[in-house]
């Protein structure tokens, strides 16, 4: 296994013998303690192919005070994962710091970088890793961020039902405007983002992003990344974007007034602009922009669509198990989808015998029940009765209240209609978006 500093290189046979030995999180952590004998190289090379192998989002390693816990997040939960001691994790900090160009001398402020781990199959599958340190009470923790491109979907996978995939599929083609995704850290705007611009993406146009940091390579797309010791942020780099004669605008996230000004300017004359927004749900995009300081008067004309999502854990098709509903789940589904227009979505007959799935938990799931993760969607349109709505700066209940009266499917009720289909539970909706 040749050590290039910034990749990892991992040989056919390493992964083919890993591959033979790892299908889960127990057989992960045997793995690493038969590989604390060897060198550090090929303990981290153990622990990126197991994180690769079993899906996982991140690895953390959190200094303690008698030795350093490594935690993985797989499906949106860590799980404890191993305890190495002190002298072992301070060499393999070390040599990650070292692959992902970071300074060894300095400890006390954090530091940013990243290195790509390269399969030598005959595919040569190449994923690149974010690497962030943290100087805590009892040392230097670090977390690994894996980006792996089969976590790049399509539109239709994303998990939009039809009525809603349509809506957006049409937002999409227009050719200037404002399509804003909102959600907490985690939801999955950057991967609806993504694969928005890989929906559209054609030789004709002129594509540019900015973002913080760039996660994913696009071809055939200029993308840019925030660099605020050189003065490139959000705001200063969406006005030199401006300039470059682009078609559409992909800005990472909606931060200040003068960003939010820009983009909706753009929007206004003649691109396509696309951007993310920390709310908790679509209502809360108007009042959101308004605090930062932008005007109804602008924010109306600019937007086409607003998405709010979140992600639900779907449950292990091996193990899980149908069950009629119980009568308090009966009553929250009937409750939940009674206002659901007829015409939009084809529901089954809500009675006291659906059959719902449940959870169970198998060594291919980790024992959890869960496997994989699917979007739960809402999202409203800007048409002119709405335009002139937002114009009257309505309060984020009666815009909700409207957007419901104009055919809007809230995200907990989208969650129950995947649970009717057997996708997630009812436990795993509430569990994401509250109960009510």
């Amino acid at each position: 296994m040749a050590e290039i500093t910034g990749k990892i290189e991992i040989d056919d046979a390493f992964f083919k013998s890993f591959t033979a030995r790892v299908k889960n999180l127990l057989d992960f952590k045997k793995v690493i303690e038969d590989s604390l004998s060897e060198d550090t190289s090929f303990l981290i090379n153990t622990l990126l192919t197991g994180a690769y192998l079993l899906d996982a989002s991140d690895l953390h390693f959190e200094a303690q005070k008698n030795q350093t816990k490594l935690r993985i997040r797989m499906d949106g939960f860590l799980h404890d994962l191993f305890d190495f001691e002190k002298e072992k994790y301070s060499a393999i900090l070390g040599r990650l710091k070292l692959i992902s160009g970071l300074k060894l001398n300095i400890e006390e402020r954090p530091q940013d970088g990243r290195f790509s781990i390269v399969f030598l199959n005959q595919e040569k599958k190449e994923i690149e890793a974010r690497a962030s340190t943290l100087p805590t009470e009892f040392g230097e923790t670090i977390v690994l961020r894996i980006l792996n491109p089969k976590n790049l979907l399509s539109l239709k996978e994303l998990g939009l039902e039809d009525f809603l995939l349509n809506a957006l599929e049409k937002e999409i083609k227009k050719p200037n405007g404002m399509i804003i995704v909102t959600g907490p850290t985690g939801s999955g705007k950057t991967t609806t983002l993504y694969a928005i611009l890989n929906e559209i993406r054609r030789p004709e146009l002129k594509i540019i992003t900015i973002e913080d940091p760039i996660e994913y390579h696009l071809p055939n797309i200029s993308q840019t990344q925030v660099d605020t010791a050189h003065g490139y942020d959000f705001a200063n780099g969406l006005r030199a974007i401006v300039r470059q004669d682009p078609d559409v605008i992909l800005v990472g996230e909606i931060r200040d007034l003068e960003t939010a000004s820009i983009a909706i300017q753009a929007s206004l004359t003649g691109h396509l602009v696309l951007s993310t927004l920390h709310t908790n749900d679509a209502a809360g995009t108007i009042a959101r922009l308004e605090a930062l300081g932008e005007s109804p008067v602008n924010i109306a004309p600019a937007l086409n669509i607003v998405i709010a999502q979140r992600l639900v854990r779907k449950v292990c098709p091996k193990c899980k198990k149908i069950e009629k509903v119980s009568q308090e789940e009966f009553l929250k589904i009937q409750d939940e989808l009674k206002n659901i227009p007829s015409d939009i979505i084809n529901l089954p007959k809500i009675t006291p015998d659906l059959m719902i799935p449940k959870p169970v938990g198998c060594a291919d799931c980790n024992f959890t029940g869960y496997k994989g993760r699917v979007g739960i969607f809402e999202l409203f349109l800007v048409d002119d009765e709405m335009e002139n709505f937002i114009l009257k700066s309505p309060s984020i209940s009666d815009l909700r209240k409207k957007a419901i009266e104009k055919g809007m499917i809230l995200m907990r009720t989208h969650g129950f209609l995947k649970a009717l289909n057997g996708i997630t539970t009812i436990e795993e909706v509430e569990r994401v978006v509250g109960e009510e």
